[in-house]
């Protein structure tokens, strides 16, 4: 009975994230079919007589290439600021545009926010380790004050790494876990489930 009780346990730990993940992907593919294809394919099919699975993914993926097109050019730079900072300004958007923009700059360019190394750090006391990613170093002002080689780490907070706090601590107090900055990233989204 136990052995029978490991395998349900192995074979749902196998199975539900692939059902999850495909189930996700096929909604995922629904709705943006649904959004851009749904009056193009009404079209076809009263025209033609046959419609294009996959049609709104397809104009998506050509708006959304559009779009970085336009916004690397001379007038994307100059229009795409006058509509972020209008969108900003705008009752009941201006809560919800920025969240969103910030979560998908931080999940497409993590680069961008400065992560340079996965570290360990005693916090928020001695004797309990905590995740962070090294952002900056050379704290000339804050180094002479402490006598230390001051470094900033962002501690992320679980399941949501997109908020945490930032710390400042002398480099020689610090671990470099062999971890990648993706792999700590799972440990953190999963609450420690993932083992890298």
């Amino acid at each position: 009975m136990n052995r029978l009780r490991k395998y349900f346990i192995t074979g749902l730990a196998v199975v539900v994230p692939v059902f999850l993940t495909v189930y996700v992907l096929v909604v995922l593919f629904r709705f943006t079919d649904n959004i851009l294809g749904r009056f193009l394919n009404i079209y076809f099919r009263n025209t033609m007589g046959f419609y294009i699975p996959g049609l709104g993914v397809l104009i998506f993926l050509l708006l959304i290439i559009s779009a970085g097109f336009l916004a690397n050019r001379y007038i994307g730079k100059s229009i795409f600021p006058l509509m972020d900072r209008w969108f900003s300004s705008l009752p009941l958007i201006r809560n919800i545009y920025p969240t969103f923009k910030q979560v998908i700059s931080f999940i497409l360019a993590q680069k961008e926010f400065g992560f340079k190394k996965v570290v360990l750090v005693e916090y928020p006391s001695k004797g309990i380790w905590s995740l962070g990613f090294l952002t900056n170093e050379g704290f000339q002002k804050l180094s002479q004050i402490s006598n230390k080689a001051m470094v900033s780490i962002f501690i992320p907070t679980s399941p949501g790494p997109f908020t945490g706090v930032v710390i400042f601590v002398g480099k020689e107090d610090l671990s470099f876990p062999d971890i990648s900055i993706a792999d700590a990233f799972k440990i953190i989204i999963s609450g420690g489930v993932f083992k890298s």
